[in-house]
C-alpha cells in the first residue's frame, strides 16, 4: 500500500482505534521501572556542525493517542539520549500532541519538520501552522516531503516556489537548516546536484540496498557533498503479502517491518553501521520504536556473519521502492 494512502485510510476509517492502539496507550506509554543508563550515541550531521541521536523519534508514534502518551514517551527517549525529533503536518495529530511532549526539552533536542506543498504561500502557511500546533519558534529543519517525481524540482524552485519560503523562513530566524526527503534515487541525486541542502532523509535498509540497489547511490552523493544523511525504513523488510488482510498489518506500518526482536535488531544495525549515515528513524510503531532504542543505547557494528543471516531472512521480501520510480 502506498504510504499517503495508508495515513488517509487510516485516519479517515479509524482503523488506529479499530487495532486497539488507544486502549494500549496505558501499557504502550508508561515509561519503564528501570531505564537503561548508558545514553544513546551521538553523530555528526553533514557539515552543519550538530550532533544527532543515533535514532531519531519518529511523531507518528504520538499519532491518535492521549496526551500522557505523548508526554511519557518523549520524556522517555529523552531520558535515553535521544535529541532528535521529526514529524510533519502528515502524521495526523501528531503535531498537536508532540508540541506540548516536547516543550520542557525544547531547548535540548533538534526539531524538524516537513512540508508537502510545493508553492511558495502553501509551504510558509504550513509551516507557521506547524510552529503553533508544535509550541515553538523556530524549527532546527524544514524539508520537502517525499519527493518522488525529478519535475517536483522544477516546482519547488520556480517563481513562488517552495524554496522561496524556505529561504525567507531560514532569514527569518523560523528555520535553522534546509533538506528534504525523498523516495526516489533520481531525484534525490538531482536535488542535491540542483542546490545546496543540508540534508537528505532517505530510505535505507538491508533489503532495497541489496536487492533493489535502491539507496547507496544516494548515501555516496550525499559524502561527496557534505550533506548530512538521515535515514528512514530501517526497519522495513518489504510490501505485505498481497494476500495478508489490512487487520493483520502492524499499527502505524505501511510496510511489513522485520519480525522482532532478533531480525528488527539486526536490521537496524545494518542500516547504522553504514559509513556517513548521521541518524534513522524507526517506525512509528512503539514496539519497534522501543526496540530500537535499546539497539542504539548498546550499538555494535554489524558483524559479517550477523549479515549473512539478516540477508539469508530476506527470502522474498519484495523491496518497498525500486529504481527509477521518479516518473
Amino acid at each position: 500500500m502506498d504510504r499517503r494512502l495508508f495515513f488517509k485510510r487510516t485516519l479517515g476509517n479509524g482503523a488506529l482505534a479499530a487495532t486497539g492502539l488507544a486502549a494500549a496507550a496505558e501499557l504502550f506509554g508508561a515509561r519503564p521501572a528501570k531505564t537503561p543508563q548508558k545514553p544513546i550515541a551521538k553523530r555528526l550531521l553533514g557539515k552543519t556542525g550538530e550532533q544527532l541521536s543515533i535514532i531519531g523519534f519518529a511523531g507518528i508514534v504520538v499519532m491518535s493517542v492521549d496526551q500522557p502518551f505523548a508526554n511519557n514517551i518523549v520524556a522517555e527517549a529523552v531520558d535515553r539520549g535521544i535529541n532528535y525529533f521529526d514529524v510533519s503536518p502528515d502524521y495526523g495529530d501528531a503535531e498537536e500532541r508532540l508540541g506540548p511532549a516536547l516543550q520542557p526539552h525544547r531547548d535540548r533536542s533538534f526539531l524538524a519538520c516537513k512540508t508537502n506543498f510545493r508553492d511558495k504561500a502553501g509551504a510558509m502557511n504550513d509551516l507557521d501552522t506547524s510552529l503553533k500546533h508544535l509550541k515553538t519558534d523556530h524549527f532546527d529543519l524544514y524539508q520537502h516531503h517525499a519527493l518522488t517525481k525529478t519535475a517536483e524540482l522544477d516546482q519547488i524552485f520556480g517563481p513562488n516556489g517552495a524554496m522561496e519560503a524556505f529561504v525567507a523562513a531560514q532569514k527569518a530566524g523560523k528555520v535553522r537548516y534546509l533538506g528534504f526527503s525523498c523516495h526516489s534515487v533520481e531525484t534525490a541525486i538531482a536535488a542535491m546536484d540542483r542546490a545546496h541542502f543540508d540534508t537528505v532523509l532517505f530510505p535505507t535498509n538491508f533489503v532495497l540496498f541489496t536487492k533493489a540497489n535502491f539507496g547507496p547511490q544516494v548515501l555516496e552523493h550525499a559524502r561527496q557533498k557534505g550533506v548530512g544523511y538521515l535515514a528512514i525504513k530501517a526497519m522495513a523488510k518489504g510490501k505485505y503479502p498481497a494476500t495478508l488482510p489490512e487487520s493483520a498489518h502492524t499499527p502505524k506500518c505501511w510496510y511489513e517491518p522485520c519480525k522482532l526482536p532478533e531480525e528488527a535488531s539486526l536490521a537496524y544495525r545494518w542500516t547504522l553501521s553504514r559509513p556517513y549515515l548521521t541518524a534513522a528513524i524507526p517506525p512509528g510503531n512503539p514496539d519497534w520504536f522501543r526496540r530500537a532504542m535499546d539497539v542504539a543505547q548498546n550499538f555494535q557494528p554489524i558483524t559479517e556473519d550477523e549479515t549473512h543471516t539478516l540477508m539469508a531472512s530476506a527470502g522474498g521480501a519484495e523491496p518497498i521502492f525500486q529504481l527509477g520510480n521518479n516518473v
